[in-house]
């Protein structure tokens, strides 16, 4: 009987310290995996302002259509600053009135239709087309630039997002060094070059970037993505660009000259297997099927 009691309660103790094992092994996993936060962060010198990756990825996508459409940085600024103030920066199918998507735009009033509208594409450059049409916008402060073409009902409010709007259209349109934009994002689900090759022609423009493969590593993906002009300041707005958008286009890592990011790491040193001619990006490999 002694002997059944010692068997038993060794058999309990071992249980015991097995579970207790198990408990601080999925306890030392959880602490070394790393819970991204989901923001993304504009610097230039002492100032910084952020945004969910969400909302960076529109603002790179609003500042990336000024410089297609051959707009001046001022431009970036009045786009991300309206569309802080009316849908902070979230492509939303809701509003005052049947006033819908990132610029609010009323298909009442002849902005296009809700399927028009609700593209950020078209509505971004709609957004433009109308201010371009303003005599002397770019002169006017950003608040009334904005309000003529919105016609708010809060004409004033634009000015409080200035601050912000100028921080990301600084950094997104390659005036706020190398690379001025990180994010703490989870992996991507992953994209192969031909669909990165896309977004970036649809953003910028077709031309605007030629998009090489790198001699990639072992189930990796690196592009080097080179402005078609020799401009240093259209290497740090790309590279500002891709890590803005990086939640969903799988970017992993950016190497710009002295500046790189990765991702679950922030701000690092990245060593592309060959040296870019201009950007370098490491994109997450769709999983085989």
């Amino acid at each position: 009987m002694g002997a059944r009691r010692t068997v038993a309660a060794l058999t309990v103790l071992a249980v015991a310290t097995g579970g207790a094992l198990y408990g601080l092994h999925l306890w030392s996993e959880g602490a070394s995996r790393h819970h991204a936060s989901g923001t993304c962060t504009a610097t230039l010198g002492d100032g910084s302002t952020s945004l969910t990756a969400e909302q960076a990825g529109n603002a790179a996508l609003i500042s990336a259509a000024s410089t297609r459409l051959g707009l001046p940085a001022r431009g970036a600024t009045i786009g991300i600053a309206t569309a802080m103030q009316e849908s902070s920066l979230v492509n939303i199918d809701y509003g005052d009135r049947d006033s819908i998507g990132l610029f609010q735009q009323r298909p009442s009033q002849g902005w296009g239709t809700v399927a028009e509208i609700m593209d950020p594409y078209y509505s971004t450059d709609t957004f433009y087309a109308a201010l371009a049409k303003v005599s002397g916008w770019q002169d006017m402060a950003v608040t009334v630039a904005a309000q003529t073409v919105q016609r708010s009902a809060f004409p004033d409010a634009y000015a409080q997002r200035e601050p912000a709007a100028r921080l990301w259209a600084s950094a997104l349109r390659g005036h706020s060094g190398p690379l001025a934009v990180t994010c703490d994002v989870d992996e991507g689900s992953g994209t192969t070059a031909r669909a990165f090759a896309a977004r970036v022609a649809r953003d910028f423009g077709g031309g605007a970037y030629e998009v090489r493969i790198l001699d990639p590593g072992p189930g990796e993906i690196w592009l080097d993505v080179v402005p078609t002009r020799d401009d240093a300041a259209l290497s740090d707005a790309f590279a500002a660009w891709a890590v803005a958008v990086a939640a969903t286009e799988s970017v992993e890592a950016v190497a710009n000259g002295d500046g790189g990011w990765e991702r679950g790491v922030g701000i690092s040193d990245v060593e592309p297997p060959l040296a870019p001619a201009g950007v370098a990006v490491r994109l997450t490999p769709l999983a085989a099927p």
